[in-house]
């Protein structure tokens, strides 16, 4: 489901002359459907910038991150915005340790969204979304209120609700149980255990080591391709 070949990555401090900062260099993975790779290695090592790449949201210098999208593979690094919104759409969703959602719309309607951007029918997208947010914990009374005044905890559950609810092929997690008490942890701990076990393809990172150990198949220390020095 998703290739890296070659990935480097540095960062251009334009504040600083122009200094490059080289943060990843070489980088190769394969992460096939029914795995979950944890990125393990200390803080600052590339774990969020190897995400945001795969994402598209980060353009890197060379290398190539091929998802299967359809009968085909396409490649992130080069395709353009138009097929990168297609594979966010329907192959690579993405759960960040941040809530960014237009204010006042209210949850269900959040969590609905991107099924109806798939053309699930209304009613249809709105109660799987009550579904998911139910087995979350979220309270019948919150559906109908925008996440903006939720705690920290509640609104990481909305996102979490958010991806998990469309199926994606290939999941990114980024710190999905940061905000978490141990109750809600292990809820959102089986919904991704879920996911890898109907095959999804997995990449994450998570600040609980064992959070991560209860779902990977295996974790990979990004040091290894940890760029120092010039670029």
């Amino acid at each position: 489901m998703l290739h890296i070949a070659g990935l480097r990555k540095a960062f251009t401090l334009h504040h600083r002359d122009g200094v490059r900062l080289p943060v990843l260099r070489g980088l190769d993975l394969t992460v096939a459907g029914g795995e979950c790779v944890v990125l393990g290695g200390r803080s600052g090592m590339g774990k969020s910038t190897l995400l945001r790449c795969i994402y598209g949201n980060y353009l890197p210098q060379a290398g190539q991150i091929l998802i299967r999208h359809g009968n085909a593979m396409v490649d992130i690094a080069t395709a353009d915005a138009r097929t990168v919104l297609s594979v966010r759409e329907r192959i690579l969703g993405w759960i960040s340790q941040f809530l960014r959602v237009v204010p006042r719309v209210a949850t269900l309607d959040i969590v609905a969204e991107p099924l109806l951007a798939l053309g699930t029918p209304v009613e249809e997208a709105r109660e799987q979304a009550r579904i998911m947010l139910r087995r979350l914990k979220l309270p019948d009374r919150h559906l109908a209120l925008p996440p903006a005044t939720f705690s920290g905890g509640e609104q990481q559950r909305v996102n979490v609700a958010r991806t998990l609810v469309v199926g994606f092929p290939v999941l990114l997690l980024d710190e999905p149980t940061s905000a978490l008490d141990a109750r809600n942890r292990d809820i959102v701990l089986e919904l991704i255990a879920e996911a890898r076990d109907r095959g999804a393809a997995i990449v994450g990172i998570f600040h609980d080591p064992a959070a991560g150990e209860a779902v990977a198949t295996r974790t990979v220390d990004i040091e290894q391709w940890r760029a120092n020095g010039a670029d």
